[in-house]
């Protein structure tokens, strides 16, 4: 059985084409065929689950199957009872696989957990969305074949963006007029080539060519010195053309299928803060942390009037949600320090604005200041990148 990972070489586009030709024929005619859909969608799974990877395939099925049967559960519970414990029994539930298969490394060697997969964070990111939503009355049927659907969706299963369920269900359940699907088909066209040119050209010569060259350079001197600092821009140019590549690949298949999933990059390299550069960079991933985690924590604390400061809770808030973030990359010093690193940005980000607005007066605003404020979160977030690359870690302590 043959092994193909998603969006990584020319089998998987020509594979990709063949299988959506009948889809994009279909909705052109303004008709979904549901059964063809699933079964593509299985046929991809298999591709990327298969072969060596079976066992990541095992998972997978094992893990549906648990949080399905976990999904329809709370959904039957919830039209008649809505007890804060069994809310946090089932969220707690939902996110066990993954806490597993995250610490099963740092207890065992170094070894991967027989239940992981590739993908499992951005499934239980799904499953959990779900979970909230329905313990906040916004889903109001469970159906669980759309559920599958929405959990296995094939273009998005490995690394996002992360869509939500009302909005997926809504373009599943509905079929494009012409005119609107020529135009997503339209844009799939753009953002696939869009997606060649970040991924296998601008990150294959930031990723492949230059970083082993500034590496080395880095290696040769030792300690601190501006090849160090290089890497972290060199890195974070290779991160997001790759990962924003990989992203347009998964939102264009989406497009031709008929599902608008949502964008997970908009220029971040322009952002004039830190706050605004989260409203850019993996999108779908930090609404996520905003709206699930750092959102209910503050009106939590608010409710239970834990503190009498608001700013003191968002600044409780924003340590929660990126120490958290740094967690879920991984238990390693980096990735907190990585996760601490963005939280202090966000709270003097905060105070600043806080600042600015208290005294507009005497602090100017033009194109240079604006010129400025990018020039800065700019290099603010390519350090906080060379945090999170593990560099430093292989400069100071392996090397």
């Amino acid at each position: 059985m043959i092994n193909i990972q998603p969006y990584q070489n020319p089998e998987y586009f020509i594979l990709l084409v063949i299988g959506l030709l009948p889809i994009m024929i279909g909705l052109l005619y303004g008709r979904r065929f549901r059964t063809y859909e699933t079964l593509i969608s299985i046929a991809f799974l298999v591709l990327t689950f298969g072969g060596v990877k079976w066992h990541q395939g095992i998972a997978l099925i094992g893990y549906v199957i648990f949080e399905l049967l976990l999904i329809g559960w709370y959904f039957n519970y919830r039209q008649k009872h809505n007890k804060s414990w069994v809310f946090c029994l089932a969220v707690i539930l939902a996110i066990v696989p993954l806490v597993i298969v995250k610490l099963t490394p740092l207890f065992d060697f170094g070894e991967e957990s027989i239940i992981g997969f590739l993908g499992i964070s951005y499934l239980t990111f799904r499953v959990v969305g779900m979970i909230m939503e329905i313990r906040d009355g916004m889903i109001k049927e469970f159906h669980p074949w759309t559920t599958l659907q929405f959990i296995i969706f094939f273009p998005t299963i490995s690394s996002g963006p992360i869509d939500r369920y009302r909005r997926f269900e809504k373009d599943y359940n509905n079929v494009p007029d012409r005119e609107k699907y020529v135009k997503m088909l339209e844009k799939a066209v753009h953002y696939l080539f869009l997606g060649f040119l970040y991924k296998f050209v601008i990150a294959y010569f930031f990723g492949q060519y230059l970083m082993p060259k500034v590496d080395a350079l880095a290696i040769a001197h030792g300690g601190w010195s501006v090849w160090v600092f290089l890497h972290g821009y060199v890195y974070a140019m290779d991160l997001f053309f790759d990962f924003a590549g990989y992203s347009l690949f998964a939102v264009a298949t989406s497009y031709v299928m008929g599902i608008e999933t949502p964008m997970n990059f908009n220029k971040p390299w322009i952002s004039h803060n830190v706050k605004d550069f989260w409203n850019r960079w993996h999108m779908t991933l930090s609404f996520w942390f905003r709206d699930y985690i750092y959102m209910r924590l503050v009106f939590f604390m608010m409710k239970k009037k834990w503190l009498k400061s608001r700013i003191a809770m968002a600044n409780i808030g924003y340590l929660t949600l990126f120490l958290i973030m740094g967690f879920w990359h991984g238990e390693t010093w980096y990735y907190i320090a990585y996760g601490l690193f963005q939280a202090i940005a966000m709270i003097v980000c905060d105070a600043w604005q806080r600042f600015k607005k208290k005294h507009r007066d005497m602090i100017p605003h033009n194109k240079f200041t604006e010129a400025f404020a990018v020039f800065l979160t700019f290099n603010v977030m390519c350090f906080s990148l060379l945090i999170f690359s593990g560099f430093l870690n292989t400069i100071f302590f392996v090397h």
